[in-house]
Parts: structure tokens; C-alpha cells; sequence
């Protein structure tokens, strides 16, 4: 079967949308999170270089609007900025898209998740999600519909969606 252009085209954007990253609901009042909270717990949190590193990355970043393959403070997707905090903060390269990134590192239990370790979703059918695990059930990502958030991962949605944990050394 020969391929126009338009099929083509078609057919790359259709891959292109169901590859995507993808952020629940951050409207569930049950989902909300007390970023104030998380802040002080966070600064007041100094036992690691890499804790201040990611913190500071995150003040920079917060509310950077969702943008589908950005990686700039204009929008940024949440591989894009789990990508840019590697390099810059840990001068390591990784993968750009989430699905190879859910391969780099070591799969961590979830009960022994830990600061700085990858969160991974699966949103939606082939559809993934990343963001930095923080601690008291919170991880830090470019949520498609808030930009770059904190949110809870016990929330009804995260909980449902949740696939892996991953350690980066």
C-alpha cells in the first residue's frame, strides 16, 4: 500500500500524540498540595547536595507553562525538564524522551523511593509521565495542564496511573 503525503503526515502526527506526555487533573481538590509546605520542608531539608541542587532548579523552573517537546523557560515538557535538570545540575546526559529514560538507571521499590529518584506514569495508552520523586509522597514535573507544579502522588489520579521508580546514579 503506497503512502501519500498526507497519510504520512497524518500518521506521523497521530505517533507523535500518543507518545506524548501527558498530565492528569491538578483540580482534584484531594490532590491539592501545600507547596508552601513542601518549600519549607524542602529548604529546611540540607542534608544532600543534590537536594538544594534540585530545589533551586524547581524555583527556577516553577509554573513554566507545558509545552509538548519545549525545553525552554517559554514551555517545557516533563521529559524535557527532567532532561535539562540531569545536564544542568548533575552534568549527566540522558535520554530526551520518557520512554528511553524509563530504562536508564536502577528500578527502585516503591516503598524505598527517595529523593531525587524518577517517577514514572502511564497516563494514558502509550502515553508516559516523569518527574523527580521529593519526599512525603510529592515529586516535582511539567504537568500539561499547570506547568511546572508539585503534586501529590497519592492523589487518586497519580495513584491510579503510577508504573515505576527509578534510580539515576
Amino acid at each position: 500500500m503506497k503512502h501519500t503525503g498526507t497519510q504520512t503526515l497524518v500518521t506521523l502526527v497521530a505517533v507523535f500524540l500518543l507518545t506524548a506526555c501527558a498530565s492528569g487533573p491538578e483540580n482534584n481538590p484531594r490532590a491539592k498540595v501545600n507547596i508552601k509546605k513542601i518549600d519549607v520542608q524542602l529548604e529546611s531539608h540540607v542534608s544532600s547536595k543534590k537536594t538544594d541542587e534540585l530545589f533551586h532548579f524547581y524555583k527556577i523552573w516553577h509554573k513554566t507553562p507545558y509545552r509538548y517537546g519545549g525545553t525552554t523557560h517559554k514551555g517545557v515538557d516533563c521529559s524535557g525538564f527532567v532532561q535539562i535538570a540531569f545536564a544542568q545540575l548533575f552534568h549527566q546526559s540522558i535520554p530526551r524522551t520518557t520512554h528511553l529514560q524509563s530504562h536508564i538507571g536502577t528500578p527502585i521499590d516503591y516503598d524505598d523511593r527517595q529523593y531525587g529518584d524518577l517517577v514514572f506514569f502511564k497516563t494514558g495508552f502509550n502515553t508516559l509521565h516523569v518527574g523527580f520523586y521529593l519526599e512525603d509522597n510529592s515529586f516535582m514535573h511539567a504537568s500539561s495542564s499547570k506547568g511546572v507544579i508539585i503534586s501529590r502522588m497519592d492523589s487518586p489520579y497519580w495513584a491510579d496511573t503510577f508504573w515505576q521508580v527509578r534510580r539515576v546514579n
